[in-house]
């Protein structure tokens, strides 16, 4: 994020940005400058000294006001709305009312747009996505995509090349691409592309092979970091699908594919490509329904472990997300059938946003995680840092979308 100064903020412009008043913030922004009457001075004082000059202090950045912002923000929150917050959803069709109706009725994180949810224009999308709010002045609901070009390509506008024509072409041609695909995004109101293939695979047999943008981490990891690049600014960039298809068999689409690489392996091949698009500044990463079953037989998407991996090895601070919730359950795997149950475990591992293309009962989704919080099956310090850091890329959205607190 951008640091920017305060120093010469109009009041109201503050009073925007900080949501209800300058001082709302514990200690406020300005805290310790002197807002009462001046002390009398005392009697040995010269009447004709003058007084030394304040020492000037820092103005707080954007980042600290977020962060202050974000803080009293989830503080106000029940727990319900925090695991509210938490899920993102499909809403069907194009009826602007529904979309709205469908995240402010339970506060939920945003939505996800399919196919049958983009009109034929960016304008007539735009004008869809421009009547979608959280309800409330300072957050921003999340509008998300898959378009990543050529096989997986929601829009009917977007003619940029994907990753089975970039895997051949220099790693700028991946960068302009998704420069472009991600203009055609923001002019559309879409704010995040879950875009960013990561996975790498040499294997033409593999459900993911015109997708990923090289066969090995040499080919796959400058034009994942291209990419990112691309859309910097743009849209939120997501790598997906954490820790990567690699030579898995089958198609997480209708099974829960499995890997018998370890995790030395996995860091050899599979990592570099993640690590590239991490330090070209994504903000998010999909967590893929998939199992290396030397690290954790649970899909990576249900697994502690593999979130850790992330946190821990990779360095990655932003967003977690999961890959479709209902792809586990079309797995036809008995210990997958009882979406309530998923919830729960993709929270307990760790997951920041939960991902639903088909919702289900998405009221008893999240009453299931709420009744494990409160029966202490999940601590309450996840759902906290989850929220936490979904609620700083809402915010850092909703700044994007007013330029003119922009100072």
């Amino acid at each position: 994020m951008v640091r920017r100064s305060l120093a010469t903020l109009p009041a109201v412009a503050c009073l925007a940005l900080l949501l209800t008043s300058c001082t709302s913030f514990p200690g406020g922004p300005y805290a310790g400058a002197d807002t009462g009457p001046a002390p009398a001075p005392s009697s040995s004082s010269s009447s004709s000294a003058t007084p030394e000059p304040a020492a000037a202090q820092p103005a707080p950045s954007v980042d600290e006001l977020t962060a202050q912002y974000v803080a009293v923000r989830l503080d106000a929150m029940t727990l319900q709305q925090k695991v509210a917050s938490m899920f993102i959803v499909r809403a069907p069709g194009v009826d602007g009312p529904a979309w709205q109706a469908t995240v402010s009725s339970r506060g939920l994180g945003g939505l996800i747009l399919m196919g049958d949810n983009v009109p034929a224009t960016p304008e007539e999308l735009a004008a869809l996505t421009a009547g979608v709010s959280s309800g409330g002045a300072g957050l921003a609901p999340l509008i998300a995509i898959d378009e990543e070009g050529g096989d997986v390509t929601r829009l009917p506008y977007d003619g940029f090349a994907g990753a089975d024509t970039l895997s051949a072409e220099p790693e700028s041609s991946t960068q302009d691409a998704f420069t472009g695909r991600s203009e055609l995004l923001a002019a559309s109101g879409v704010s995040v592309n879950f875009g960013v293939v990561a996975d790498v695979t040499a294997d033409p047999s593999s459900f993911m092979f015109s997708r990923v943008l090289g066969g090995d981490a040499s080919a796959a990891s400058p034009r994942v970091a291209a990419a990112v690049a691309g859309e910097n600014g743009r849209v939120f960039s997501t790598l997906k699908h954490f820790p990567g298809h690699g030579e898995t068999t089958g198609d997480s689409h209708s099974s829960v594919p499995q890997s018998d690489v370890d995790l030395g392996g996995w860091r050899a091949r599979d990592a570099p490509s993640f690590q590239a698009g991490i330090d070209a500044g994504a903000e998010l990463v999909m967590f893929g329904h998939l199992a290396y079953t030397p690290v954790d037989a649970q899909p990576a998407s249900l697994s502690a472990t593999w979130h850790s991996v992330l946190r821990d090895e990779l360095g990655f601070t932003g967003v977690t997300v999961t890959d479709d919730m209902g792809m586990l359950e079309a797995s036809g795997i008995p210990e997958y059938a009882n979406p309530d149950e998923n919830a729960i475990r993709a929270v307990a591992a760790g997951n920041d946003l939960l991902l639903y293309v088909t919702p289900g009962d998405v009221d008893a989704m999240i009453a299931a995680v709420v009744g494990a919080v409160e029966s202490g099956r999940i601590d309450a310090a996840i759902i906290d840092d989850a929220v936490t850091r979904d609620l700083e890329l809402r915010r850092e959205l909703w700044l994007r979308q007013h330029p003119e607190l922009s100072f």
